[in-house]
């Protein structure tokens, strides 16, 4: 059984006992959260969609860790004319360990 569910502004394939890295989320760590955006439920066969999301399914998720990517590195520069800025950006992140998928 899997499920695509929405967190964070993108879309995601999880199953049970997956380790998914998602946006940053405001919760401490160890914590359990539910997602109730969730797009598709699939279990073999047979495939429910929601118009968006479905009616009364959830994800049960715990958070595992926080942390942030590697750096990105931003170089701005114009030829002739003295001008180079550098900057660098490192995205935070959360880490999810899906527990359960239920269809309400």
């Amino acid at each position: 059984m899997y499920a695509i569910i929405e967190t964070g502004g993108k879309q995601y394939r999880v199953a049970e006992g997956d380790l998914v890295t998602v946006e940053k989320l405001d919760v401490d760590q160890g914590t359990t959260l539910d997602l109730p955006h969730v797009l598709m439920l699939a279990d073999g066969d047979s495939v429910q969609l929601g118009k968006p999301y479905l009616e009364g399914a959830r994800v049960t998720a715990e958070v595992a860790a926080h942390g942030k990517h590697d750096k990105v590195r931003i170089i701005k520069f114009k030829r002739r004319k003295h001008h180079m800025k550098r900057q660098g950006h490192r995205q935070p992140f959360t880490q999810l360990k899906i527990t359960a998928i239920s269809n309400g």
